[in-house]
């Protein structure tokens, strides 16, 4: 089996941005992080004002919202919430940038005539589908910009509970509320947990695919790290997790199987809040089953000499496209 491909993310290669293909005329496009946390900043808190609204309007008796269709599997939903905020967000970015490309979860990667290839946008309309149909206080919008295939600005909106996560290269990670966001306040600082812990004392988040024979062998992977830690997580949404990371609310995630509109965003984030991150290069897809992995220092290496145990070269049950 060939190596996966991945990169590690952390708070020294996130100082700078990636060097940059040329282009036609043998210059290259500059781009300013901290514009483009804004921008996304606001464009998440825009898509999810829409997915407030939306909910109360579509939400039925028992508090849930209906499922409008399935994705890879019979249990992993889409909601028309979900292509609502999609929509919205699409429309945000490519009037304020033009000639970059969005890759969202439920449309894929737009084809627009005038797109370059410096600038992609990952999105992620509602991570943590699942939570909000079932109105359980836990998903977010998740916005990352990229640039040579390393993420260079984020945003996570947790939509329940009104926080902004937000990051860029070179400048720290941050934790805002809706309001101060708002008030234009300089926001609280993230930091993961500098606890000198052992493995045995962390505090593990972790999620499972929607594929019955992955997540068969995500549990027996669980089951042989459980004894091995504090305890585990699982929250729903890969997103909040390594948002959690970087605010130090957990000591470490992993899950194995992600889209990149899960992780982008996110990673970047722990990344800047001095996490150790491994990332899926952003054309892994989800079938292939390739690790993501945050962790503070001090048990990143423990925690990935485990997992490469138990799992040999970070990929996990990889499937065919559905």
């Amino acid at each position: 089996m060939n190596a996966p491909r991945t990169r590690v993310l952390d708070s020294e290669s996130t100082e700078i941005i990636p060097p940059l293909n040329s282009d036609a005329d043998g210059l290259t496009t500059q781009f300013d992080p901290s514009y483009l946390r804004r921008v996304a900043v606001e464009v998440a808190l825009e898509a999810s004002q829409l997915i407030e609204v939306m909910r109360r309007e579509v939400v039925g008796p028992e508090g849930h919202v209906r499922v409008a269709d399935v994705k890879s599997s019979a249990v992993d939903p889409v909601t028309e919430v979900d292509r609502a905020s999609e929509n919205l967000i699409r429309k945000r970015l490519q009037e304020e940038f033009p000639e970059s490309r969005v890759l969202g979860e439920e449309e894929g990667e737009s084809s627009t005539k005038h797109a370059r290839a410096d600038l992609l946008w990952v999105v992620d309309p509602i991570d943590g589908t699942v939570n909000f149909i079932y109105g359980i206080p836990a998903y977010a919008v998740s916005i990352a910009a990229t640039v040579a295939g390393q993420p260079i600005a984020a945003a996570v909106v947790d939509v329940a509970h009104g926080l902004v996560y937000s990051a860029a290269v070179g400048h720290d990670a941050l934790l805002h509320s809706r309001q101060q966001w708002h008030r234009g306040e300089p926001g609280q600082r993230l930091t993961v947990s500098h606890d000198e812990d052992s493995l045995h004392t962390a505090l593990v988040a972790t999620g499972f695919a929607y594929l019955s024979q992955r997540r068969a062998v995500q549990a027996d992977l669980l089951t042989s790290l459980l004894p091995r830690v504090r305890d585990i997580r699982r929250l729903g949404s890969a997103a909040l997790d390594l948002c959690h990371v970087a605010a130090g609310r957990v000591d470490a995630y992993y899950e194995h199987g992600l889209g990149p509109w899960d992780h982008a965003a996110g990673a970047l984030i722990a990344a800047r809040a001095g996490a150790i991150v491994q990332m899926p290069e952003l054309d892994v897809n989800s079938s292939e089953g390739v690790q993501v992995m945050a962790a503070k220092p001090a048990i990143a290496r423990p925690l990935l000499n485990y997992l490469e145990e138990c799992v040999p070269g970070g990929v996990l049950a990889p499937v065919g496209e559905s």
